[in-house]
């Protein structure tokens, strides 16, 4: 009795939105709109939003092929929404259109978080196995024209997601060792932030998917495509490709000669070439680049700096800011007025936000805090 009554639910929604014209051109806008996007991520080579970026192609092509099944998805969904009249045709096209949302909406959504991590390549054959049951029960429920799995399909959903959160936040915590591991600038490198926008817009898309539809439901998921579909480009086209970095790799074959050495004087080589050169003012300075340049191998400076109780990220953190009280302590020697941002550019700073959260870590208190009480 419930099924049946949802199912005469959604086709006096549908009937309601084939009288909307409004409706009807959003509807086609926002469908066009992915559309162009996935044209534009497949196609085009440039980056418009950000041309200084790199960003990592395979990113840009599973967001492209992800907006390119949204779009055919849309399209499917025109069926029941602006043609068909019969409940039961409703149904089963709402039931097609489900398998295909497991087939390729869902796995393909995964995959795009996943191929946001940059640490390491991701096997794809979990998805596959996450989604197989998905479309069993969405074959037999086609099958046999009825919807009585639908709730055992609803409730493996949510069971998947919670998984999928869970697994997400602690990739999420390897990738962010990793990149302070790495990594002396983290501008356009941290991703968490992706995971939790996209995170709340799935949920929006889940809760339209699992509970009742209304009109004013249906305008509000049109409106949160668009501004998932805007998100997504700025994602792709901000998000730096740190493969490039890894590219940059040097021989980690050394003799046991060379190790000793190396770990016994690594404190004075980075002196050298790192502190008295200024190296740490460079922007996006890697751990391999250093490596290269003290002439010693990553693994050794990892090792390094974990003996020093500290990371990568936070090493040159902490240059930099030296570097920053010592400019600024100059500027007041010398009664020459300098911006906070100004000296943080100079201090080796892409982003004055990034510079004052390191501050603060570091100092304990804000910048203008600190500026204020050392005059």
């Amino acid at each position: 009795m419930y099924l049946c009554s949802k199912i005469k639910q959604h086709s006096t929604m549908y009937d309601q939105l084939r009288e909307d014209t409004l409706y009807i051109m959003l509807y086609a806008a926002v469908t066009t709109t992915a559309m162009l996007t996935s044209c534009y991520l497949l196609f085009r080579r440039g980056n418009a939003i950000a041309p200084g970026v790199t960003p990592p192609a395979r990113l840009r092509r599973w967001v492209a092929a992800f907006l390119a099944v949204f779009v055919v998805n849309h399209i499917w969904y025109m069926g029941p929404t602006f043609f068909l009249t019969s409940d039961e045709d409703i149904m089963m096209t709402d039931l097609i259109g489900g398998l295909i949302d497991s087939i390729t909406f869902f796995p393909l959504a995964i995959i795009v978080l996943f191929t946001m991590l940059q640490d390491r390549r991701r096997p794809l054959w979990p998805v596959a196995v996450m989604v197989v049951p998905l479309i069993v029960e969405m074959v037999w429920c086609i099958a046999s024209r009825s919807i009585v799995l639908l709730p055992v399909f609803i409730v493996y959903i949510l069971l998947m997601s919670i998984g999928l959160i869970i697994y997400m936040v602690c990739a999420l915590r390897q990738y962010g060792r990793w990149l302070r591991d790495n990594y002396a600038d983290l501008e356009r490198k941290e991703v968490w932030q992706s995971f939790v926008v996209l995170a709340i817009m799935l949920l929006v898309f889940g809760i339209y998917a699992l509970t009742g539809r209304s009109l004013a439901y249906e305008y509000i998921l049109q409106v949160v495509v668009v501004v998932l579909i805007g998100y997504l480009l700025w994602r792709v086209e901000t998000l730096s490709d740190l493969s490039i970095s890894q590219s940059l790799s040097v021989n980690e074959e050394m003799t046991t000669t060379e190790e000793q050495a190396t770990n016994k004087d690594l404190g004075s080589l980075l002196q050298r070439y790192c502190i008295d050169t200024q190296l740490y003012l460079q922007h996006d300075l890697t751990v391999i680049q250093l490596a290269k340049a003290i002439g010693t191998n990553r693994t050794y400076l990892y090792q390094y700096f974990s003996s020093q109780d500290t990371t990568y990220n936070a090493y040159i953190n902490n240059l930099r800011i030296n570097h920053f009280i010592s400019l600024y302590r100059k500027s007041i020697a010398t009664k020459c007025s300098l911006s906070a941002k100004q000296l943080a550019i100079d201090s080796g700073y892409r982003s004055y936000s990034t510079f004052a959260l390191a501050f603060k870590q570091r100092m304990g208190q804000s910048v203008t805090d600190w500026m204020r009480n050392n005059k």
